[in-house]
């Protein structure tokens, strides 16, 4: 048995899922057809049946009624004709009181013991004068019974009439079955196929540009197939989206690092034939080789960090905001010595706790902060404040500065990887800073947004809502 099991599971996932549906839809079908013509068969023959059977309780009374005291006889005997009457006989319990004529009709021990009143009335099929009888034996009083019989062949024949007439309804109803589900197949599983011959182009030719064609109507009223097409539609969306950005980072970094890595081999030519130079010019060679060292090194540093989807769970811990904004605020204070820094958090806020790791969100102030002092005039200061509000549970962290503030038309691309505005492509950094800044605020739950301050100069603001990120972590 399970031999044949692991048979049929073997055959069913050699199948194509239209097949195995086809068959299945086409199986329930067939199963509801035969079992319908099944059904009016049997209905049909226990009414036909039903209907002799009537036919004999009436000749039965009649005759009760036309032969009453009569002793045991044959009382008609033109049976063998359909037109005629039934064949009636009058039978004793006791063999010794037969007439001395034959009986027309079979007497088995079943009869004597009807009317020795020993068993109940019942019918039966005989055969007679070569054709066959249906009989009904039943009481007639005084230890007699009574035996009437009538040609039942018409019965047979509409009965196998019946059959073959339901037999051929029932095989249409199993073609029309297989039609059924193979049509029911091919339409339910068309956005199915579409589908699979999308993901397979797409496989081919690794362009995720294409989309599976979808049937008009409101997305409310889609079915299952539907939506899973539409779900598909937006993932090869987002997917399209995710390899397009992986493009441009990668045109962008080969541009980003042509210029300094063209700089270290310049510089490295110059110092490999350092016997023809001065020391004033061998040192400047080194210097300015060192620098593009250290710009290529945070350039790579930066790509890595920002190839990262979400903070590390094992690093999550519960940080208090207004302690590593302080704390970042001081540095930043050593590394811009001719720029001030402001800090000020309001009671409210300054023991507001969120999950998160310090050391990036201290990345995070770190790059919002030098992005404000490189565009502050000296001596404008970079006012950084703290607060909360609705009744507390959400933060809101500003970083203001006095420079020239971001031009309207920039706005939209200012946490765009490698984008530098034309104000700022002869500053130094990579572009990098702000669009590393907003990855991590996504990564904790929180929004960073920019803006025109009020009186000039740029305002970034940083937004944590109610409660940190679930889990730990969220992606970008």
């Amino acid at each position: 048995m399970s031999g044949v099991r692991r048979l049929g599971a073997r055959w069913r996932r050699r199948r194509p899922l239209r097949t195995r549906l086809a068959l299945a839809a086409s199986a329930a079908v067939a199963l509801v057809a035969v079992g319908v013509c099944a059904a009016a068969f049997f209905v049909i023959r226990y009414e036909l049946l039903h209907q002799l059977d009537l036919s004999l309780t009436q000749s039965a009374t009649r005759v009760v009624q036309e032969n009453r005291g009569e002793g045991p006889q044959t009382v008609a005997g033109e049976c063998r004709y359909l037109s005629a009457p039934a064949c009636a006989q009058i039978v004793p319990a006791d063999p010794a009181a037969d007439p001395d004529a034959a009986y027309l009709l079979p007497v088995s021990t079943p009869v004597r013991e009807v009317a020795a009143g020993k068993r109940a009335p019942y019918y039966s099929n005989v055969s007679r004068f070569g054709q066959p009888l249906r009989m009904l034996t039943t009481p007639f009083g005084d230890g007699r019974a009574l035996q009437v019989a009538l040609r039942a062949d018409p019965v047979e024949k509409g009965v196998r009439q019946a059959a073959v007439l339901l037999a051929a309804v029932g095989g249409a109803g199993v073609l029309l079955a297989g039609l059924l589900g193979y049509a029911v197949s091919r339409t339910g599983l068309a956005p199915v196929a579409r589908l699979t011959s999308t993901a397979e182009r797409i496989a081919a030719t690794r362009d995720p540009r294409h989309r599976i064609e979808l049937p008009p109507g409101p997305p409310g009223r889609q079915d299952e197939v539907t939506r899973l097409a539409a779900s598909f539609n937006t993932m090869l969306g987002e997917l399209e989206q995710s390899v397009s950005s992986q493009r441009r980072l990668v045109a962008d970094a080969s541009h980003e690092l042509r210029t300094p890595l063209t700089a270290l081999r310049t510089n490295a030519e110059l110092l490999a034939r350092g016997d023809r130079l001065t020391p004033a010019q061998r040192e400047r060679a080194s210097g300015a080789l060192g620098r593009g060292i250290r710009e290529v090194t945070g350039l790579v540093n930066d790509l890595i960090e920002l190839a990262r989807d979400e903070e590390p769970l094992p690093l999550l811990e519960d940080v208090r905001i207004a302690e590593v904004t302080e704390h970042t605020v001081a540095l930043a204070r050593t590394h811009w010595p001719r720029t001030p820094f402001l800090w000020e958090a309001g009671a409210s806020a300054a023991g507001a706790v969120r999950p998160g790791v310090p050391a990036r969100l201290a990345r995070l102030l770190t790059n919002l902060l030098d992005n404000a002092a490189k565009f502050s005039p000296p001596g404008t200061p970079v006012e950084v404040a703290l607060s909360a509000y609705g009744s507390g549970e959400s933060l809101e962290l500003t970083v203001r500065d006095h420079g020239p503030g971001i031009p309207t038309e920039d706005l939209p691309y200012v946490f765009d990887r490698f984008y530098r505005a034309e104000a700022a492509r002869a500053l130094p950094g990579s572009g990098l800073g702000l669009a590393m800044a907003r990855q991590i605020a996504r990564a904790h739950g929180a929004e960073l947004a920019a803006g025109a301050a009020p009186g000039g100069g740029a305002l970034f603001t940083l937004t944590f809502g109610a409660q940190g990120p679930p889990g730990g972590s969220h992606s970008p």
